[in-house]
């Protein structure tokens, strides 16, 4: 896997994206001003966005010339499309222990941006931290299947 500079002006938009991400594009705009973009977009071989559609738009926000990319040469158009959806749904199910996220939140101080962890470096309200998070019933896991390998997992 080779990772690549691309011109932002070069990659394409997938134009059939079911993901809204409107959202999401300030605070990977202040990541990626915080920390530089660390998360290569991936772009199948006519410059289509694969994955990274919020990092395209925070760049373009920026007004950032290139970004790091890596293709997806060895994966069929099947394959994409599947990945495409696949590589969005798996954050679906993740969750938070608590108990870490307060220890690692002791002590910091998100000055200048609202992550929706407490930005004063006091002790943090875990309780009400992500009140606006949907809540739902958890679901049995389910399969996936790798697109480079073909085996079967269920992601943790």
């Amino acid at each position: 896997m080779e990772i690549k500079m691309v011109k932002v002006a070069d990659i394409v938009p997938y134009e059939n994206n079911p993901r809204n991400n409107a959202e999401a594009v300030e605070p990977v705009k202040e990541s990626i001003r915080q920390f530089g973009f660390k998360v290569p977009m991936i772009l199948d071989k006519e410059n289509v966005i694969v994955a990274g559609h919020t990092r395209y738009e925070a760049a373009q926000a920026l007004g950032l010339t290139e970004v790091p990319v890596i293709y997806a040469d060895d994966l069929t158009e099947d394959q994409i499309k599947k990945f495409r959806l696949v590589d969005n749904k798996t954050s679906e199910y993740a969750g938070w222990d608590f108990a870490k996220l307060e220890e690692e939140l002791e002590g910091m101080s998100f000055d200048g941006f609202d992550w929706g962890f407490n930005a004063s470096g006091e002790s943090v309200d875990i309780d009400g931290l992500f009140t606006d998070a949907p809540q739902k019933e958890p679901e049995e896991p389910k399969q996936i299947k790798c697109p480079h390998c073909g085996q079967w997992f269920t992601p943790e």
